[in-house]
C-alpha cells in the first residue's frame, strides 16, 4: 500500500496506470513502485522505476536479465482485485484452475508456462506430488492462498527458479512481498467493500483495517485485519433429506427403489465464503546497519458448497439451471493457516547478511458427494443399493520449518555473487474417509444377516510424508564491462523423504483389506543456471538464460495383495526436471513506452502427473517419459497525452507430450503430440485507464481490462470421456473511481458480458446420474469463473 498521508488528488491516477501494471506487469513505469518508502507516491513519474528483490539483492526490475513481472500493491487496491484467480489472469504466461473459494486455498492449480500435465478436474484432495510453481509469502515457501491484504508488491518469476528458489519451482515462483511497519509514522486505512453477484440472492461484504504505529525510535508495529463474508451463487437443487445418523430418509421400505424412494430438499446460495484474516508486524531497526521484523499471519476460511454447478440432466430427465448443483448433500470446506517468522539483515559493508527463519501450519478439510463415481463405477457391487450416498471426507494438513541464511555481495563491482545455505523440515498428511452411508444396514436385511457386512467404510486413505531438504546455493556475476555481464549459478541439495500409507477398501467382511506402506527415499544432485545479458541502449537490455528446475519423487503406498492389489509398479514415482532455454529483450523507448518480450524452449524429463490405479482407484503419482513447452511473451505498456494510459499483453504456448505416456503396464495414457491440459495456446490482455480533473481536490478515473484465452484441454487421458476441450472466453471489467485527498470510492463491474469461462469439469459419463444405479442426482461438476459482479468500494485513509 502507498503511504497514507499522500495526496490523492495526482495519486488517483498514478494508481489507476500502476493497476494497468497488475495486467502486464512490466512495472518499471509503474506509478506504485515497490521500495518500502512510498511517502511521496503523489510525485512519482513514468521514469521511476520498481526495485525487485527476485535474484535476492535489490535492483531494478529492467535490470533482471530474465522475464519477471511485477504487481504493486496499489495496483491491486486500485483495479479492485478480488481473488488470487483474478490477479493470475492478469500474468502472460501464467494460468489457474478457477476452483472458487471452497478448493482455492487448498490446492495449488497455479500454471506458468505450460508446464502441468495434471487433469483440470483436480482439486478435492492432496496430491502427492508438490506443484510446478513455487509461491513465497515474504521469506517463507508456502501456498496458502492469504487474502491481498497490505502488499507491496508481487514478484512473478517466469521460468524454473531451481539455484535460488529450490525444488518445485519447475515453471516459475511467484512471490508475495507484503508491507513492512514504518518507523516514525502513524498512518492507516479503513476499507469497505460490497458487491452483487448474479446468480446471488444476496449482498456480499469486505471490510479491512490497516495500521501501522512507532513505538519509539527503534520499533514500529503494522497490523491488518480483514473480514470478507460473500453469499453463494450455486443452489443444491436436489439434496437428500437425512434422519440422525446421517442416513437419506426413505418414503417406504428399505427395499424401496425409483426416484420416489427417498425425501430431499434443496438449499439456494450453498456456496458462501467468509474468512478473517489477520497480521502483526514488528520492526526493530536500532541503527542503519541492521533490521529485524517478526510477524504472525492468521487467516481462516469456510465455504458452504462448491461454485461449481452441474451440467446436462438429472436421473429425471430434468436439465439442472445455470448455477444449479445436483450433488446429494452439501460440500463444505474449511481451511486454518497460522504462520509465524522473522527476518532480519545486517549490513557488513561489503556484503549484507539475511536470516529468514518461519514455522507454518496449514490445514483443513471438506465433505464431498462421490455417488456419481460410485453409481457409474461399481455400485453392482452393492447390488444396487438404493438411494445410494457415497460420501468422501477428506483433510490435508501441511506444516514446516524452514531456515534460510545468505550472504549477497554489496555495490557493483567486476564480481558481485549470492551464497547461502537452506533447510526445510516439512510434513504434509492427507486423508480421505469414504463412506456407503447405510448401506451395512441395508446389506443386513437384504441377507439377513450382518455377518457379510460389518461397515459403511468402503474406503479409507491416510498419508503423511515428513519431509527434509538441506542445500547450499550460489550465484557468481561477472560484469565483463559496463554493459555486458555473464552470471552463473549452482544450488547442491540433499532431501529424504518418509512417507507412510494406510489404505483399507472394501465393505464386505470377506473381501475388505487393508495395507500400511512405508517408504524411504533420499536425492541428491546439483542444479545449473547460467546467464548472459548486454545492455545495448541505456535502458535496454538484451539477456540469454539455461537453467534447470527440479521437482522431488515419492511413494504411492497403493496396496501389492489382496482383492484390490495393484502392480508393484505403481508403488513408486521418479524426480522429474526440466531445462529452460531463453531469450528476451526488453527496456524503454519513446516517450516511456516500456516493452518486455522473450521466447523460450523448456524440456521436461519424467513429467509427473497424479492419477489413480486401475483396481480399486487409489491415489497415484506416475511418470511420463517427455514433453516440452515452448513459447513467447510480450508486453507493452505506455501512456497517449497526459491523461490516458494503455497496456497490451500476450503469451503463446505449445505445450504437448513428446513421447508416448503409458502407465506402469504399457497401456497409453497419450501418445505424442496431445497437448497439456489447462493451457491456452493464445491468451490476451488489455486495459486502459482516463483520468479527469474535477478540482484541486478532486479526480475521476475510468479504467478497463480485458483478458481473454483460447480453448484448454481438460485431461491429458485422450481415451477417456472427460477428455472435451473448453471453448475460448473473455472477462472484461469496468471501474469508475472518483478520488478525493485522503478517500476514494469506486464504482466496478466484473465480468461485464457475464462470459462463462470454463477451466474444468467432471462430465455426465463418469459422474452424472445413473437411474439403473439408483442415483438421481449428478456430480457433473464445472468449474466456472465469477459471473457479473456489481460493486461499491470506499477508502478512508489517516
Amino acid at each position: 500500500m502507498r503511504t497514507l498521508k499522500t495526496d490523492l488528488v495526482t495519486s488517483a491516477g498514478l494508481a489507476a496506470l500502476a493497476a494497468l501494471q497488475c495486467v502486464f506487469a512490466t512495472a518499471a513505469t509503474a506509478q506504485t513502485t515497490a521500495s518500502d518508502d512510498q511517502t511521496n507516491s503523489d510525485t512519482q513519474t513514468a521514469s521511476r522505476e520498481i526495485t525487485v528483490t527476485a535474484n535476492r539483492r535489490e535492483q531494478s526490475v529492467l535490470d533482471v536479465p530474465y522475464n519477471i513481472s511485477v504487481i504493486g500493491g496499489d495496483a491491486i487496491t486500485g483495479s479492485q482485485t478480488l481473488d488470487n484467480a483474478e490477479l493470475l489472469r492478469s500474468i502472460p504466461g501464467a494460468t489457474a484452475i478457477d476452483q472458487g473459494p471452497r478448493n482455492g486455498g487448498q490446492f495449488n492449480s497455479i500454471r506458468i508456462r505450460g508446464l502441468n500435465v495434471d487433469d483440470s478436474n483436480f482439486g478435492d484432495y492432496a496430491v502427492a506430488s508438490v506443484a510446478t510453481v513455487s509461491t513465497y509469502v515474504n521469506e517463507t515457501p508456502v501456498y496458502a492462498n492469504l487474502a491481498l491484504v497490505d502488499i507491496n508488491r508481487v514478484e512473478v518469476l517466469r521460468g524454473p527458479q531451481g539455484t535460488l528458489y529450490g525444488s518445485g519451482a519447475l515453471g516459475g515462483t511467484i512471490k508475495y512481498i507484503l508491507q513492512e511497519p514504518k518507523l516514525g509514522r502513524t498512518e492507516g486505512s479503513v476499507a469497505g467493500l460490497v458487491t452483487s453477484t448474479r446468480g446471488s440472492g444476496s449482498i456480499g461484504y469486505q471490510a479491512t483495517g490497516i495500521v501501522n504505529v512507532p513505538l519509539g525510535d527503534a520499533f514500529a508495529l503494522r497490523l491488518n485485519v480483514q473480514r470478507q463474508d460473500t453469499p453463494g451463487i450455486t443452489d443444491y437443487t436436489n439434496l437428500y433429506q437425512l434422519d440422525g445418523n446421517g442416513v437419506p430418509e426413505r418414503t417406504a421400505t428399505i427395499f424401496t427403489t425409483g426416484p420416489n424412494s427417498a425425501r430431499y430438499t434443496r438449499k439456494k446460495d450453498a456456496d458462501d465464503y467468509d474468512s478473517w484474516f489477520a497480521r502483526a508486524a514488528l520492526l526493530f531497526a536500532p541503527n542503519d546497519t541492521f533490521k529485524a521484523t517478526l510477524s504472525y499471519i492468521y487467516q481462516s476460511d469456510h465455504s458452504g458448497g462448491r461454485r461449481q454447478p452441474t451440467d446436462g440432466l438429472d436421473g429425471n430427465g430434468k436439465p439442472y439451471g445455470a448455477y444449479d448443483n445436483g450433488a446429494l448433500i452439501l460440500e463444505p470446506s474449511d481451511r486454518e493457516f497460522h504462520m509465524g517468522s522473522l527476518e532480519a539483515s545486517l549490513d557488513l559493508g561489503f556484503a549484507t547478511l539475511t536470516s529468514a527463519t518461519s514455522y507454518y501450519d496449514n490445514r483443513g478439510g471438506s465433505q464431498s458427494d462421490n455417488t456419481g463415481f460410485y453409481a457409474n463405477a461399481f455400485a453392482n457391487f452393492y447390488y444396487f443399493y438404493p438411494r445410494p450416498l457415497y460420501t468422501a471426507q477428506r483433510t490435508f494438513g501441511d506444516k514446516a520449518l524452514t531456515q534460510e541464511v545468505r550472504l549477497v555481495s554489496s555495490g557493483s563491482h567486476r564480481f558481485d555473487w549470492v551464497v547461502g545455505a537452506y533447510y526445510q523440515d516439512q510434513t504434509r498428511r492427507s486423508t480421505q474417509v469414504s463412506d456407503l452411508v447405510g448401506f451395512k444396514d441395508y446389506a443386513a436385511a437384504f441377507f439377513g444377516t450382518d455377518a457379510f457386512v460389518s461397515t459403511d467404510n468402503v474406503f479409507t486413505y491416510r498419508r503423511r510424508d515428513k519431509f527434509r531438504d538441506a542445500a547450499l546455493f550460489g550465484e557468481l556475476t561477472f560484469n565483463i564491462t559496463d554493459r555486458f555481464r555473464v552470471m552463473g549459478g549452482l544450488r547442491y541439495f540433499d532431501n529424504k523423504s518418509d512417507v507412510t500409507t494406510f489404505v483399507r477398501t472394501g465393505a464386505y467382511n470377506s473381501f475388505a483389506g487393508s495395507v500400511t506402506t512405508p517408504f524411504t527415499s533420499k536425492d541428491s544432485d546439483v542444479l545449473f543456471k547460467i546467464n548472459g545479458s548486454y545492455n545495448f541502449g541505456d535502458d535496454e537490455l538484451l539477456y540469454a538464460t539455461m537453467s534447470e528446475g527440479y521437482r522431488r519423487g515419492g511413494n504411492n503406498g497403493v496396496p501389492t495383495i489382496g482383492r484390490f492389489a495393484n502392480d508393484p509398479a505403481f508403488l513408486t514415482y521418479r524426480a522429474d526436471k526440466v531445462t529452460n532455454y531463453e531469450a528476451g529483450v526488453k527496456g524503454r523507448i519513446l516517450n516511456g513506452i516500456q516493452y518486455d518480450v522473450s521466447l523460450y524452449y523448456i524440456d521436461w524429463r519424467n513429467p509427473q502427473f497424479n492419477t489413480s490405479t486401475p483396481i480399486g482407484s487409489y491415489f497415484v503419482v506416475l511418470n511420463g517419459v517427455k514433453a516440452r513447452t515452448r513459447g513467447l511473451e510480450a508486453q507493452l505498456s505506455g501512456k497517449l497525452g497526459s491523461r490516458f494510459n494503455y497496456s497490451l499483453g500476450y503469451a503463446y504456448v505449445d505445450a504437448e507430450v513428446r513421447k508416448s505416456f503409458s502407465d506402469p503396464l504399457g497401456n497409453v495414457i497419450a501418445p505424442p503430440g496431445t497437448p497439456l491440459p489447462g493451457i491456452p495456446k493464445h491468451a490476451i490482455t488489455v486495459a486502459g485507464d482516463y483520468t479527469v480533473p474535477i478540482s484541486d481536490s478532486l479526480s475521476g478515473i475510468f479504467r478497463f481490462d480485458g483478458f481473454y484465452q483460447s480453448s484448454t484441454q481438460n485431461v491429458l487421458d485422450q481415451t477417456i470421456s472427460d477428455s472435451r476441450k473448453f471453448s475460448p472466453f473473455s472477462i472484461w471489467d469496468l471501474t469508475a473511481t472518483l478520488a478525493g485527498n485522503d478517500w476514494s470510492l469506486s464504482l466496478f463491474a466484473k465480468n461485464v458480458f457475464d462470459n462463462r469461462g470454463v477451466t474444468g469439469s467432471f462430465n455426465a459419463a463418469s459422474f452424472g446420474p445413473n437411474p439403473t444405479a439408483e442415483f438421481y442426482g449428478s456430480d457433473a461438476r464445472t468449474f466456472i469463473t465469477l459471473p457479473r459482479t456489481i460493486g461499491l468500494s470506499g477508502r478512508v485513509s489517516f
